[in-house]
């Protein structure tokens, strides 16, 4: 097998469930230090951050990754064991082979490439990876950022190897990420006996009429290539258990997902005031996940769109659906960011797995882009 299938399947043996790394940073360093990468370690909290930079100057073009997978749920559920890499049918399965040890050793094979055959280009190739993009996001890019910011480090132009794909290789290139904004609502009533209302206050009576009008809010019609935004309640829970209890508290959770519309700040006022208006007794705590960003057309776009069309065949689409993903603390760096990877269809499942034909053409991919933008 290639350089690259190696290297996917020595990063799935490492078991690096969020925020753990398992050793995969160390064995990438050393590869990459090998190759004439200057090489920083970035260890946060418990979370691991590697930063490799080759060239000096500008333009700094960063390979945006991350070595830590989400938990592989049962194991007897898994045709075979998740963190030992198997074939089948030309497929390779294992936990993170598409999201996103296969990117990550393909970025570490196109870096290896690039700069043996360009010693001396000009600008900046970067590789920053982390061990916590799947868990909390605290200390790894959100926190590199803001030390980036700090001492002026500068990026114009960022690939994430997310699993982008839908199809095929490369139909589809991602040019931005909605923001999204997360409420803990608590609604305190009075809790009693459901025979005597009259000496209780039901929290879900009292929430009902203002959750049903934020679920029905119409919040805008989209911006641009972004979809409308849209809220949607993940989890309800009040009482004791007892079918003759009123309870005495309402806990509600709600995610919003949101394009350049708006901000994280004004759907907070939007939504106290919604809440002040229905004369609730309640608290209300926030977790701002990160704001959208967007890359508008340019030459990062363009060089992409033609590099994809090459290997899809056909022209990708441009999107800015999906979650979020860490190139959402890259872009408020001023830097122009997009995602480009294998298939997503299996990303987060049990059986996780990429076509062996695309984790081989991963590599090309990824030097192509680099060659068009600092070549």
């Amino acid at each position: 097998m290639s350089d690259v299938f190696d290297l996917t399947c020595e990063l799935i043996a490492r078991p690096s469930l969020t925020p753990g790394d398992a050793g995969c940073q160390p064995l990438i360093a050393g590869r990459l230090a090998a190759a004439g990468f200057a090489i920083e370690q970035l260890r946060l909290g418990e979370v691991d951050n590697l930063w490799a930079t080759h060239g000096q100057g500008g333009p700094v073009l960063v390979l945006l990754g991350h070595t830590d997978v989400v938990p592989p749920g049962p194991r007897q559920d898994w045709a075979s064991d998740p963190f030992t890499a198997e074939v089948h049918d030309g497929v390779l399965y294992g936990r993170g082979a598409a999201d996103m040890k296969g990117s990550v050793a393909a970025f570490v094979v196109a870096a290896e490439q690039f700069v043996a055959a360009h010693p001396e280009h000009p600008g900046t190739l970067a590789v920053l990876l982390t061990s916590d993009e799947e868990g909390d996001a605290i200390d790894g890019v959100r926190h590199v950022a803001r030390l980036f910011a700090e001492r002026g480090q500068r990026i114009d132009w960022c690939i994430t190897g997310e699993p982008s794909s839908t199809a095929r290789l490369g139909d589809l290139l991602r040019v931005g990420r909605r923001g999204s904004l997360t409420g803990t609502l608590s609604v305190r009533g009075v809790q009693g006996h459901v025979a005597y209302p009259d000496k209780a206050r039901n929290p879900i009576h009292l929430a009902a009429p203002m959750l049903a009008e934020l679920v029905a809010r119409h919040w805008d019609d989209g911006y641009e290539s972004f979809p409308p935004t849209s809220l949607q309640i993940s989890n309800i829970h009040a009482g004791t258990g007892a079918s003759n209890v009123i309870p005495g508290e309402l806990q509600v959770v709600f995610n919003l997902r949101y394009n350049p519309h708006w901000d994280a700040e004004r759907l907070e006022a939007e939504i106290a005031v919604l809440l002040d208006r229905h004369a609730l007794d309640y608290e209300l705590h926030w977790h701002r996940s990160g704001e959208p960003f967007y890359t508008p057309e340019g030459r990062l776009r363009q060089v992409a769109r033609e590099v994809l069309a090459r290997f899809a065949g056909v022209e990708p689409v441009e999107s800015t659906g999906g979650g979020t993903s860490d190139a959402r603390f890259i872009a408020p760096l001023g830097a122009q960011c997009i995602e480009v990877g294998p298939v997503n269809a299996s990303i987060h499942q049990v059986d996780e797995n990429v076509r062996v034909a695309d984790l081989e053409a991963l590599p090309d991919l990824y030097r192509t882009l680099i060659e068009k933008l600092l070549g």
